[in-house]
């Protein structure tokens, strides 16, 4: 399964949201843990787009030159 940054922006901002809503200290620890995951994820998934543009431009510079 494949996620979008959004969609994990957004479980990360949910998650931040039931962490600071906690009465429990175990609670607000899984869920800030859950807000860290999530972010790891949108980072990773940032990054990857980042990788994937930057080849896609490489391969294109690179045509445009053996021409």
């Amino acid at each position: 399964m494949t996620f979008s940054r959004e969609f994990c922006d957004g479980r990360a901002l949910e998650a931040a949201q039931a962490a600071s809503n906690a009465k429990l200290d175990n609670v607000r620890d899984r869920e800030l843990r859950s807000e860290a995951a999530w972010r790891a994820m949108s980072d990773r998934i940032r990054s990857i787009e980042e990788a994937r543009t930057a080849r896609e431009a490489a391969r294109v510079a690179g045509e445009s030159g053996s021409l």
